[in-house]
């Protein structure tokens, strides 16, 4: 089984090599990697060349936007099974792929997702969050929730049926994305119980209280694009999910 893995850059000089390290490794060999980056002034594409030989394609070229991007990537992918990396994640271990690849074969499903670690940027071993899944179950959309995105992998045949991220939900294209998929289009998931992604903390939809009613309007629109019912209560519902993923060592 083929696996296309999305990595979007731009200006990502500081964490891509741990990104593209975490790639190489894999035990599973059958990989299409794929990097758009977006026209980046510092020495991205300078790293993007010292691994070339890892890397099936790549562009650099000016896009309207991380999801755009994600978008370019998955239209030049010609694997069985698509997912997306962030250029400052890592996939936790070399067996990553190879569990993934293993699920789709032997549940039979349509998607697989797993467990999820938010940690420092500087220091991958100080963990800020863990986004830990559960079996899938549809009804779980109802209540807020949703798998963790970086770890969400789907058959390619489901992007060329329902399409790639819309862009003008901004910070909630991917949740309206794997509403879209899960929920309002019934397609079928599977939990893997392991650790997949290490995710560096960050992002803007968190980051102030007017960012965050701003993510919870899209999340809103989302939900109501896509038949959630009572979406304005499930948009509150679905931040205070989270709250329980907080980590104390």
């Amino acid at each position: 089984m083929k696996v296309s893995i999305i990595t979007v850059t731009y200006n990502s000089e500081k964490y891509l090599e741990d990104c593209i390290l975490s790639v190489i490794k894999q035990q599973h060999k059958d990989i299409e990697f794929i990097i758009i980056d977006g026209k980046s002034n510092d020495r991205t594409v300078d790293i993007v060349k010292k691994y070339e030989r890892h890397i099936s394609k790549w562009v650099s070229e000016t896009d309207r936007g991380m999801y755009d991007a994600i978008n370019k990537g998955m239209q030049m992918a010609s694997g069985d099974v698509i997912g997306i990396l962030n250029s400052d994640d890592m996939l936790e271990d070399d067996t990553v792929v190879e569990a993934i690849v293993d699920a789709f074969e032997k549940q039979k499903v349509d998607s697989i997702y797993g467990d999820l670690e938010y940690v420092d940027p500087d220091n991958i071993k100080k963990i800020y969050r863990i986004w830990k899944g559960k079996p899938y179950k549809r009804s779980l959309f109802q209540l807020g929730w949703m798998p963790a995105h970086p770890t969400f992998y789907f058959k390619r045949e489901l992007f060329l049926k329902y399409g790639g991220y819309e862009t003008h939900f901004f910070s909630a294209a991917d949740y309206e994305f794997m509403c879209r998929y899960l929920f309002h289009n019934h397609i079928s998931s599977y939990y893997i119980p392991k650790l997949l992604v290490k995710m560096r903390r960050g992002g803007q939809s968190n980051s102030g209280i007017k960012s965050r009613l701003r993510a919870n309007r899209r999340d809103f629109l989302a939900m109501k694009k896509n038949g959630v019912p009572f979406p304005f209560f499930v948009s509150i519902l679905k931040p205070l999910s989270k709250l329980h993923q907080y980590y104390n060592k």
